[in-house]
């Protein structure tokens, strides 16, 4: 089922999820349905809080492009994006590693604007399956960049606050509009 996606400023993306555990039924049905709604929306990531749940659970989807990225481990061993996209996951921390990069994103919760964001440029992330299973994620480009903005969500953070200063300004009138809009 497609859900509603959550737009800035409703103050659930500003919230810290909850872990989840366990895993119920409900859980289950709320990744499905993020994934169906990701999917519907062209995104490469979506969050629980962007559809009104504040837990950590998250998916993301980078395979259409196997050549953003230049290596990518899971528990060691070398996959490609196909292995394991889409990915579901609960409970993650993140290992950030390398030089910042910048690179424009988006957010499905901030319709029609992007902006350029500095982030690192490899991660190590630990994850939880729905299924009980411990992944150890290391990889860099479109699917590290990916996870941050993902896990940023589980913990209260929007990409906006990553922006500089000159690009917070810059947009001043347009999170203005926003909250009066969906405010």
């Amino acid at each position: 089922m497609i859900r509603k996606i959550v737009f800035y400023p409703d103050p659930v993306l500003r919230q810290v999820g909850a872990r989840v555990d366990p895993v119920t039924d409900e859980i289950r049905t709320l990744a499905a349905d993020m994934i169906e709604t990701m999917y519907d929306a062209h995104g490469v990531g979506l969050a629980a809080p962007q559809v009104g749940e504040s837990v950590q659970l998250a998916v993301v989807d980078v395979s259409h492009d196997e050549e953003c990225v230049s290596y990518l481990r899971v528990n060691g061993e070398e996959k490609s994006l196909s292995d394991i996209c889409p990915l579901v996951f609960i409970n993650p921390r993140l290992e950030l590693l390398g030089p910042k990069e910048a690179d424009t994103e988006g957010c499905l919760s901030f319709p029609d604007l992007r902006g350029e964001i500095s982030r690192p440029s490899e991660v190590k992330a630990t994850l939880e399956t729905l299924d009980g299973e411990t992944l150890v994620i290391e990889t860099d480009g479109l699917f590290a960049r990916a996870l941050q903005h993902e896990v940023d969500h589980l913990f209260g953070r929007l990409f906006i606050d990553r922006m500089s200063s000159a690009r917070k300004l810059a947009i001043r009138g347009r999170l203005r509009e926003m909250q009066e809009q969906y405010g």
